[in-house]
Order: C-alpha cells, then sequence, then structure tokens
C-alpha cells in the first residue's frame, strides 16, 4: 500500500502527464505526456495483497501500451508522407489510424474491450480517476484529428454496446464501465460542430459520476445484491442512490438531461437525424436498466443479509450528499431560470 506522500507525487505526475499532452505543439510531445500519465497511474491501482488489482493493472498497461505504439506508428507515417508529399493520398487513412489509439486510451467501442474488466478489478477511487480524469487528454486530442466518418461509426457503436452491455450486468463497476462508453459515443459527438457542447457534457458526467462513486465508496457497494437484499437501506437512503444515477442516465426533468439536450440540439441543427435516432434510441435502453434497477430495489425489501457490511454518515457526509442529490433533482430548473433571467 502506498503511503499519502507518494499517492501525491503521482496524483501530481498524472495531472502533469495531462497537461503536457494537451498542451503539446508536437506529436512526439503528445505521446511523451500520454506515457507519463500512464506510468503514474499504474502505482495508484496495484495493491500487493490484492490480485484483482495487480491483474486489472497489467491488463490496463498493455492495452495503453498498444494505444501508445499505434500512436507513435501513426505521427512517424505521418512525418514520413510530409517528407516525400504524399500526404493527399494518405492523411485520412493516417488520422484515422490516429483516432483509434485515442479511442482505444479512452474505452470508447469498438475498442473498448478493455475497459468494464479495468474497472472490475479496480477500487471506486481509482475509477474515479480512469471514468474522468483519464479521458481528459484523449478527448482532447481526437478533436484535432477529425474523420467524420469513422467517428460516426464510434459513436453509434459505443451508444450501442454502451447499452446492450449493460442489461445482464449485477456488478456495479461494470455497470458504471458501460455507462461511461455510452456516455463517451455522446462527448464524441459533441466534437463533430463545436467544441464547447462536448466541455460541457464531460463536466455534468465527472459531476453526476464522482456524487455516484462517491456515495457508492462510501457504503462500500459493489454489487446490485448489496442494496436488494439489506434492510439497512431505507426509502431515503434508496433515493440518494438511485435519483443520481438516473440523472446520469439523462432521465429528465433531473440535471443529467441538460447535456443530452445540448447534443440533441446542436445534431438537429446539423441535419443529422440518423445519428440522432440511433443515438436516442440505444440511450433509452440504457435509461431502461437503470429504471429496472431503481423499481427493483424500491419495491424489493427483505431481511435477508448475504453482506455483513456497516457505513457511517457523520454530518460533513450528509450535507454533501444532501448537495448532491439537491443539484441532481433541481439542477436542470436553476439553469433554465438562469437562462430565462440573462
Amino acid at each position: 500500500m502506498l503511503k499519502n506522500s507518494y499517492k501525491m507525487l503521482f496524483l501530481s505526475t498524472l495531472f502533469l502527464g495531462t497537461m503536457i499532452s494537451i498542451c503539446s505543439s508536437s506529436w512526439f510531445s503528445v505521446w511523451m505526456g500520454l506515457e507519463i500519465n500512464l506510468l503514474s497511474f499504474i502505482p495508484l491501482t496495484m495493491k500487493l495483497n490484492n490480485l484483482f488489482s495487480s491483474e486489472a493493472s497489467l491488463k490496463y498497461f498493455l492495452t495503453q501500451a498498444l494505444a501508445s505504439s499505434v500512436l507513435l506508428f501513426s505521427v512517424i507515417l505521418f512525418s514520413f508522407f510530409i517528407e516525400w508529399k504524399m500526404m493527399l493520398n494518405f492523411n485520412s487513412k493516417i488520422n484515422m489510424i490516429l483516432a483509434s489509439a485515442l479511442m482505444m486510451k479512452t474505452g470508447m467501442a469498438p475498442f473498448h474491450f478493455w475497459f468494464p474488466i479495468v474497472m472490475e478489478g479496480l477500487n471506486w477511487i481509482n475509477n474515479i480517476i480512469l471514468m474522468t480524469w483519464q479521458k481528459v487528454a484523449p478527448i482532447i486530442l481526437l478533436s484535432f484529428c477529425l474523420n467524420n466518418y469513422f467517428f460516426y461509426f464510434a459513436i453509434m457503436m459505443s451508444v450501442i454496446f454502451g447499452s446492450f452491455g449493460g442489461l445482464n450486468q449485477t456488478s456495479l463497476r461494470k455497470l458504471m464501465a458501460f455507462s461511461s462508453i455510452n456516455h463517451l459515443g455522446w462527448m464524441v459527438a459533441g466534437i463533430l460542430n463545436n467544441q464547447n457542447i462536448w466541455k460541457v457534457y464531460f463536466i455534468f458526467y465527472c459531476f453526476l459520476s464522482i456524487s455516484i462513486i462517491f456515495l457508492f465508496n462510501s457504503l462500500k457497494i459493489f454489487n446490485l445484491n448489496q442494496i436488494f437484499s439489506s434492510f439497512n437501506f431505507k426509502f431515503l437512503m434508496k433515493t440518494i442512490i438511485f435519483i443520481p444515477l438516473l440523472s446520469l442516465g439523462g432521465l429528465p426533468p433531473f440535471l443529467g438531461f441538460f447535456p443530452k439536450w445540448l447534443i440533441i440540439d446542436m445534431l438537429m441543427s446539423l441535419n443529422m437525424f440518423f445519428l440522432l435516432i440511433v443515438m436516442i434510441n440505444f440511450t433509452l435502453i440504457t435509461l431502461y436498466f437503470y429504471l429496472r434497477i431503481s423499481y427493483s430495489a424500491f419495491l424489493l425489501n427483505h431481511n435477508e443479509m448475504n453482506w455483513n457490511f456497516t457505513y457511517y454518515f457523520n454530518n460533513k457526509k450528509k450535507m454533501i450528499f444532501s448537495f448532491l442529490l439537491f443539484i441532481s433533482i433541481f439542477g436542470l430548473l436553476f439553469i433554465n431560470l438562469f437562462f430565462i433571467f440573462i
């Protein structure tokens, strides 16, 4: 187990690697920043007394190393064709290879095979970093290598796999992983026209994901059975758990609907109706299994304990969770009032 000083060192290096990548003027510096980010995240995920975290760290390292190799290979090809003045014929193909490497780093479909497995082996705190901060640099870099037809394909694959993948999941970590894959499709859709929209979407996604995962981490919840089969969870506690989850799924009138509203409005202005219909229909499947879980949790309340765990809420945690729940429920109302008065 790492000491707090070492954790702070690796976290600062993680932040530094991302800043190097997004502020670089050359692709070689981008690759170097991504490698610094990777090598600082691996020690945070590894635990000597936990076989699952070590396995997840190894899988994450191998996948990211493969993506970095493809990224470096595409940069070398780019330099080679520029030197020989052959760029006109190969520009779109190299952009597609480069975008594929960056999509693999984020866990976007069809390069998502590693993401649920890695999340299943990590604790909730490391999952927060993997779902939020580790996506910042690759998504920003994706905006520099636009390839519309390939992006359309990746967006549709992400919303499809993210929706169907979470249908029969009982592990909350895998459920959040497939939800993240679905949200990645919406984020990349925001890059197609207006880069500010995906930033707004990403901020809302980070806020809702962090609020849900902090709650799961405080209650030590990893599986759905821990919610269904515990008499400790009364109606108020289940409300605190599932309303942010429904907000993350984009159910109106909760806060999570606002970024999806922006993406829908943007795609309609671009006349991308086929892509919009696919995204909405398959996101409804994601919302369906959130509603199914919530419906079952509110109705099933029996006194069989499959896990014996305890949790404690001090006044500070109660205030934090109350604030997060309030924002998740009434955030969309305040945003609309802000636009009305402004």
